[in-house]
């Protein structure tokens, strides 16, 4: 797995190309929008009938990235479930791995405009969290500096490269990928995310390898 080491406050990141983040010196893994239970909630509402195998095939992968990094806490940014139902309908299966994967380690939920409160499966809920002067939220404030965030799940790519999902960082803030199974993405193109960032800013594309590229590169695509 080829990764893309940054420093963002003066604290040195991992951008992983699974799209998790790693923070050696504090061993934090951040993951962000795993929408857990998407297919159950879009089957409840009457949608599209999606394969309903997204929640494994994200805890699998969740589970790889624990495996690779054994962190000490794990914080994951918000939209962890698809809605407050879904947490509550999580299956048994789930619920059994969640808590293998919490075993002796801090996990802190931060809450998303998904699963806007607590859920009942192990761990700790926050509406935000901060560590050493970096602050973790579902979805990034402008003003602050220093910030780690999720919500957009950013999507990016070059002339004659299908778009990824990404992460997305400047001086002062970085966007998590999502990584749930069936999430969708929004263009680093779109005027909601463009307008987030410095154009010297880095897309960070996720896939074989994580692969930096000037955001104002993809912006002219």
């Amino acid at each position: 797995m080829s990764d893309f080491a940054f420093t963002l406050s003066d604290a040195d990141f991992v951008a992983r190309s699974d799209g998790t983040l790693w923070w050696p010196s504090k061993r934090l893994l951040c993951v962000s929008d795993l929408h857990l239970g998407k297919s159950e909630r879009i089957a409840r509402r009457g949608g599209t009938l999606l394969p309903p195998y997204e929640t494994r095939e994200t805890l699998w992968r969740l589970d790889a990235a624990i495996t690779a990094t054994d962190p000490s806490c794990v914080i994951c940014l918000g939209d962890s479930f698809d809605d407050l139902t879904a947490a509550e309908n999580v299956s048994d299966d789930a619920r059994k791995t969640l808590t293998q994967l919490q075993a002796g380690r801090d996990w802190i939920w931060i809450e998303g405009n998904h699963d806007a409160g607590p859920v009942d499966i192990g761990g700790t809920h926050r509406g935000e969290v901060v560590v050493d002067g970096i602050t973790f939220r579902h979805i990034t404030d402008k003003a602050t500096r220093g910030e780690i965030s999720g919500h957009y799940h950013p999507k990016a790519g070059l002339s004659g490269l299908s778009q990824r999902a990404c992460f997305l960082l400047d001086k002062t803030k970085l966007i998590l990928p999502a990584f749930g199974a069936y999430t969708g993405g929004l263009s680093v193109r779109d005027p909601v995310l463009s307008g987030l960032f410095d154009p010297t800013g880095l897309a960070i594309l996720t896939g074989k390898t994580a692969l930096a590229v000037p955001i104002s590169a993809c912006l002219k695509r």
